[in-house]
């Protein structure tokens, strides 16, 4: 049996939770069957199981585009390319809308089953028009055509399911709850402080630690925002960069300005920083803080979770499904707006409740190490990707025409 992915990321290139799962679903995966990567990029990998084309975009031809579609332009000429080459895989597996329509072409053109995997939907992404504009809207159509059209869908969580079952029109018996995993071996505590030292971290005082992009969804602002409530002898570790839109950029640059008004152990690197590290920060981190305001599933946490770091997380999505109140950390409960863009109807009150359960795990070093071990065991239970490669390789089993 082969599988053909079809992704945005793929490492070198990797920005989000999206790309990390395709990362090692196609690792675990290539030890059970032939598995090829079609992915935007310049890769060029091949190995007995697993094979790598990136298709790197190099045209000229929207030079003169509207900057906010000219992604989407871009993106669906990648997609015709990605076909140039007939498929002859027994499924195609498509990660995120932007490998939507090469899945579509591919469905359509060479009667391959379509897999869907749903890391996120984008009717509950509308902040996403602000970087989009128009273009927010094809991509809607994209992926709404793509789901429904699919021979299968993955959830990345029970919630996640219940999204695509309200916003799409699809049977029920089509979709299947799979979780993102995590590699045991290569996430789980490690002693090394050498990437604290590089950006200036001290290793012998506490801090709280935040991965992921500067985009509303992430929640980072409520966070910052939520710095002066915080312990002032915590360090406050800031992983956050490549930002969706100047805006929020610039929003982000305004808030930490104000909050280095008040105390100045605030480190904010803004560079994507190698496995290696972050796992170091993990690793040493006194809490990890999840504030998004909507996540379907949330890997950052079970990275955290396995470095037997306790977690402190908003109360949505899949989160709900991966975090244990009062076990491996804490959850937050958000009185949103119930439709998206789901702001927190009083966003100081949010920031509170986020620095109050820090400042709890940060002055209880016995309760940090109980729920950091719960953690690692939840981790070890429930999301090892060798058990959810499996699950997928069953559904392809069931899905092949």
């Amino acid at each position: 049996m082969k599988v053909t992915f079809l992704t945005k990321e793929f490492p070198p290139h990797v920005y989000g939770g999206a790309g990390v799962h395709v990362e090692y679903l196609a690792k675990f995966l290539a030890e059970l069957m032939e598995v090829e990567v079609r992915c935007f990029g310049d890769q060029d990998i091949s190995s007995e199981q697993l094979s790598v084309h990136g298709y790197d975009f190099k045209d000229s031809f929207f030079d003169k585009a509207d900057p906010k579609i000219k992604g989407l332009l871009q993106t669906l000429q990648t997609g015709v390319q990605m076909n140039a080459i007939p498929m002859d895989a027994d499924v195609v597996h498509c990660h995120t809308w932007y490998s939507h329509f090469a899945g579509i072409i591919a469905k359509l053109c060479y009667g391959t089953a379509l897999v869907v995997t749903t890391h996120s939907v984008e009717p509950l992404r509308p902040w996403k028009r602000d970087q989009l504009g128009g273009g927010y809207d094809a991509s809607s159509w994209v992926e709404k055509t793509a789901i429904e059209m699919a021979d299968a869908i993955i959830a990345v969580s029970e919630g996640t399911k219940q999204d695509v079952l309200e916003h799409f029109d699809i049977a029920e018996n089509k979709i299947k709850v799979i979780y993102n995993g995590i590699d045991l071996q290569e996430y789980q505590k490690k002693t090394s402080t050498a990437a604290l030292i590089k950006h200036g971290i001290d290793p012998y005082k506490p801090f709280v630690l935040f991965v992921g992009r500067i985009t509303k969804q992430k929640g980072i602002i409520h966070l910052v925002n939520a710095i002066r409530h915080i312990d002032p002898d915590t360090q406050v570790v800031l992983c956050a960069g490549a930002p969706d839109t100047p805006e929020i950029g610039k929003e982000m640059e305004r808030a930490v300005q104000d909050a280095r008004k008040h105390r100045e152990n605030i480190i904010w690197i803004a560079e994507m920083l190698d496995k290696r590290s972050i796992i170091e920060l993990y690793s040493h981190a006194a809490v990890f803080c999840c504030p998004s305001i909507y996540e379907p599933f949330g890997i950052i946490n079970v990275e955290a979770m396995a470095c037997e770091c306790p977690v402190v997380a908003s109360a949505v999505g899949g989160i709900k499904e991966v975090v244990i109140e009062g076990v491996t950390g804490h959850l937050i409960e958000i009185d949103q707006q119930k439709k998206a863009p789901f702001e927190p109807k009083s966003p100081e009150k949010f920031s509170e409740d986020l620095a109050e359960k820090i400042n709890q795990l940060i002055n209880n070093p016995e309760l940090r190490k109980r729920m950091g071990q719960a953690g690692r065991k939840r981790v070890e239970e429930y999301f090892d990707w060798r058990a959810i490669a499996k699950q997928t390789k069953e559904l392809y089993e069931a899905t092949k025409k």
